[in-house]
Order: C-alpha cells, then sequence, then structure tokens
C-alpha cells in the first residue's frame, strides 16, 4: 500500500503542475518567451531521452522476460509504433493547440473568442491528462526510481498547458480565481487516470502486460515532444534556444536516471 500511495501522490503532483503554469499564466503579457521556449525544448529532451534510454528498455527487458529475446524485442517496437498512433488519433479528434492560445492573447481582442479558448483547451488538456496519470502511477510502481523520472517530466510538460488555460480565460474575464481554478481543474483528470490503472490493471498486470503499455508509453512521449513541445518551443524561442534547451533536458535526465 506504500508504493500505491507514493505513486498516487507521484500522479497527483504531476498533475497539479498545471496550477503552477496557472498562475504564471496570470502575468502572461510579462511572460519571457524565451524562458518558455527553453522550458518546452528542456521538457521534450526530458521525455526523448528516458523514452528511448530508459522506457524503451524496460519494455524489451518484461517482453523478452516472457516471450524470449527475438519475440520481446519485435512486440515491444509494434507496440511502441502502437503508442505513437494511439496519441496520433487522439490528437486528431481532440486537437491539441494549448500552447498557442496563450501565445495569441496580444493578437486577439475578442475577449468572448478567448474565454472560449481556454474552456475549450482545458477541456481538451484535461483528456489528454488521464493517460499521463495512468503513465506515471504505472512507471512508479514498476520502479520509484523511474516513476519520479516520468512525473518530473510530466510536470514540465503540464505547466505550459496551465498557462495556456489561464491566460486566456483571465485576459478576457478578468477573473483570477476561476482562470487558477480551471487550470487545476485540468490536470486533476491524472490522478483519475491513476485510479484508473489501479482498478483496472491490478488483477490482470503482470510482466508481459507491463512491458506492452510501457512500450506504448514511451511512443506517446516522443510523440508528444516532437509533434507539440518542439514545434511550440520553436515558436516562442530561435534554433539556438531550442537545442540547448533540448540537450540540457537530456543531460540532465541522464544524469538524474544515473545518481537517483
Amino acid at each position: 500500500m506504500n508504493d500505491v500511495l507514493f505513486a498516487f501522490l507521484l500522479t497527483l503532483f504531476a498533475g497539479l503542475t498545471t496550477g503552477i503554469g496557472g498562475i504564471i499564466g496570470l502575468f502572461a503579457r510579462r511572460n519571457n518567451r524565451k524562458f518558455l521556449s527553453v522550458c518546452l525544448s528542456f521538457s521534450a529532451g526530458v521525455m526523448i531521452y528516458i523514452s528511448f534510454v530508459e522506457i524503451f528498455n524496460k519494455a524489451n527487458d518484461s517482453l523478452g522476460y516472457r516471450y524470449g529475446d527475438d519475440n520481446g524485442f519485435l512486440f515491444t517496437t509494434i507496440a511502441f509504433f502502437v503508442g505513437i498512433a494511439s496519441i496520433a488519433l487522439i490528437d486528431k479528434l481532440i486537437p491539441h493547440n494549448d500552447e498557442k492560445a496563450a501565445n495569441n492573447l496580444e493578437h486577439d481582442n475578442d475577449r468572448k473568442g478567448l474565454n472560449r479558448t481556454g474552456l475549450m483547451t482545458a477541456v481538451a488538456i484535461a483528456i489528454h491528462n488521464f493517460p499521463e496519470g495512468m503513465v506515471t502511477f504505472m512507471a512508479a510502481m514498476y520502479d520509484p526510481a523511474l516513476g519520479v523520472a516520468v512525473a518530473i517530466a510530466i510536470a514540465l510538460h503540464n505547466i505550459p498547458e496551465g498557462i495556456a488555460v489561464s491566460a486566456p480565460i483571465y485576459y478576457a474575464t478578468g477573473n483570477k480565481k476561476k482562470a487558477l481554478l480551471l487550470s487545476f481543474g485540468s490536470g486533476l483528470t491524472e490522478p483519475l487516470g491513476a485510479l484508473f490503472a489501479y482498478i483496472l490493471l491490478s488483477n490482470l498486470f503482470h510482466e508481459g502486460l507491463f512491458g506492452f503499455i510501457f512500450a506504448a508509453v514511451g511512443g506517446i512521449m516522443v510523440f508528444i515532444s516532437v509533434h507539440n513541445l518542439l514545434p511550440v518551443a520553436h515558436e516562442y524561442g530561435d534554433n539556438h534556444q531550442v537545442m540547448k534547451g533540448l540537450f540540457a533536458g537530456m543531460v540532465i535526465m541522464a544524469l538524474s536516471l544515473i545518481f537517483i
């Protein structure tokens, strides 16, 4: 039960960081665009590195143990691309332009439209955060150190999402309370995702299932990094800033995996 509680707390932490972004979003006009660019690319570096170096390998170990080395690697690779395909489908069905919403503040005087943008962004983020909660919970249950690393990566990803919810709503309505509540609320689906994983998968859990799910998670994190985080990082800053943030994220993640 201590392991379960720890996993839930990690997931809750990752989800609530949207609220940190929400607070930052109240000062959107004074945001440092270069800083945001580095933050986004740093998060992408963390997620890409951990996906290929840690998550893929752990999934391969699990599937290799259950199905043999050759079949294990084949199943890991298939599951990785299934993860990419699944999140790509979700992204297509539920457009996820959360960071762009905050960037449009200075160019959109339609306050009603901005309010709607913030609300729709909150709904989209809430839906996207549900599987992230499952990811964090399962990582922490399998390996607490890996769970911490995944939670940090997702937390960094969630901060700009919180900005994208609170900034347009606050600018449109002037209501700080509403902006903050919606930014916090959009992250609470992460612990709900953890609860779903615990209830649904706890009785079905085995080494092979973990391998399939974890490999898919790696694909999901790579897709989010390449499709969502890096393009928006380029919008906020130049190539040099993005590359510095990207490789800094990889280095910090590598060091954390060595020393945690």
